[in-house]
């Protein structure tokens, strides 16, 4: 089987797209296959649902507690002496608190944090949900 080369050279001043094609799609792939490997790292909590849950958009302190009552904050367990501090630390940054309690969590250990909160002037803390359906 031969070919015509002649219908398939590039004429003078013509630009070539197949190539830029190619990339385009090698790179198309490459970033699919690449977000959709991207997830939320930390402990498994099963969160509560809520009619009137919202997306928070803001970059907050993620404070965690599973349901045999352990906190860790940003994915590291904490005792109550370094939680005070840290929440100290996050009032004077004026940044937002986020609780991921696990729905069999102790009310007392969450209602704790939130006193803690309010004692240190952290007035920034949201408490996650999933949206039910």
């Amino acid at each position: 089987m031969r070919f015509d080369q002649s219908r398939y050279k590039v004429k003078m001043g013509e630009l070539d797209l197949i190539p830029f094609v190619n990339i385009f799609f090698v790179l198309l792939i490459f970033f699919m296959f690449s977000s959709s490997f991207i997830f939320q790292s930390g402990m498994n909590v099963s969160l509560p649902k809520a009619v009137t849950a919202e997306v928070v958009s803001q970059e907050n302190a993620v404070l965690i507690v599973t349901n045999d009552n352990v906190v860790y904050l940003n994915d590291r367990p904490i005792n109550a002496e370094e939680l005070i501090s840290n929440i100290r630390l996050l009032a004077k940054d004026k940044r937002p608190l986020l609780i991921k309690a696990d729905r069999d969590s102790s009310l007392g250990k969450i209602v704790q944090i939130l006193d803690i909160c309010r004692l240190e002037g952290l007035s920034q803390v949201s408490l996650a949900a999933s949206k039910e359906k």
